[in-house]
């Protein structure tokens, strides 16, 4: 009776969190322990001993040797150095998410402005643009690797005489930068596309239509309606997107390898792979903290939005 009486005092929000707390428990749960013990396992040296397989305490010893640059990965890759962003851990992580973010986002809005119209055929462009995205990530690498392969590829030919790629791009950090960022654009831009086209696709026609009756131009409508109706959505798939960017590894591996394009995800499974599992999980958690980081920017950003828009 008494649980039945508290149950019912509740407000609708209190009601929602107390059926929403058994899901949010074991997503915790799951969550957070093995980043607890990541990072208890990044606070001791390499070198195990004993019979715990645990390396002796050493504090913030690894995080500090890895930031200043003191500690590489074991594919001699710097975790930071501005003066070769194109073979350091964090820059090429960093450059890569926000890159492929951005272009992306545009290509995914201009192709979902486009297929929010009616025309004939629609159903098949639209079909073409998500087929990429069935494409699984190893299939995607080697077909971007062959691309390029030397004696192989017919790509490399073509754009080394523009001047834009050297003549062997899968050798060179810059060249295969471009290769793994084109490769990663011509398959999620799928996924921009349809989470935008489905945010314009919630919009109120009678908007438009008491915009056009008001002598609204396109460019006047897509401004004052589109733009700020679709924009929550845009966050929102931008926000899934750099999550998963920061985490690149498996298109890395099957283009040009992690030690052409480290990324923190290849500095984690080198380092763990050689046993270095202080210097792995330091990585690791500090590569969890930056995802947190921009998580946390797109959040704050996202509820501006929702304040400017009440």
């Amino acid at each position: 009776m008494f649980l039945t009486d508290w149950i019912e005092r509740l407000s609708e929000t209190q009601f929602a969190y107390l059926l929403l707390l058994p899901t949010l428990s074991l997503l915790g749960a799951i969550a957070f322990w093995p980043l607890a013990s990541t990072l208890r396992m990044s606070l001791h040296a390499d070198k195990l001993v004993g019979a715990a397989n645990i390396g002796a305490f050493v504090g913030l010893e690894n995080y500090v040797e890895i930031v200043t640059g003191q500690r590489d990965s074991v594919m001699g890759v710097p975790f930071f150095d501005l003066s070769q962003p194109f073979q350091s851990a964090l820059p090429v992580t960093l450059l890569f998410a926000g890159a492929s973010v951005v272009l992306e986002t545009l290509l995914g809005l201009i192709a979902a402005l486009a297929l929010n119209r009616e025309f004939t055929g629609r159903r098949w462009v639209r079909v073409a643009l998500i087929l990429p995205w069935s494409v699984p990530i190893v299939i995607q690498g080697m077909m971007f690797y062959l691309m390029f392969a030397p004696g192989v590829g017919f790509a490399t030919p073509v754009l080394s005489d523009l001047g834009i790629i050297g003549s062997t791009p899968l050798n060179d950090s810059f060249d295969a930068f471009l290769i793994v960022l084109m490769s990663d654009v011509w398959k999620t831009t799928a996924f921009m596309m349809l989470l935008i086209l489905a945010g314009l696709q919630s919009i109120d026609r009678k908007l438009y239509d008491v915009s056009r009756v008001a002598g609204a131009s396109k460019l006047q409508r897509f401004k004052l309606i589109t733009l700020p109706l679709v924009l929550p959505t845009v966050v929102v798939a931008m926000l899934f997107r750099t999550i998963n960017a920061m985490r690149v590894y498996g298109l890395i591996e099957s283009i040009s390898g992690c030690g052409t394009v480290p990324s923190l995800s290849c500095t984690v499974v080198s380092t763990f792979s050689s046993r270095r599992y202080g210097t792995s999980s330091a990585i690791a958690f500090i590569t969890a903290l930056v995802i947190a980081f921009v998580v946390l920017i797109y959040l704050i950003q996202f509820a501006r939005d929702e304040q400017g828009a009440i």
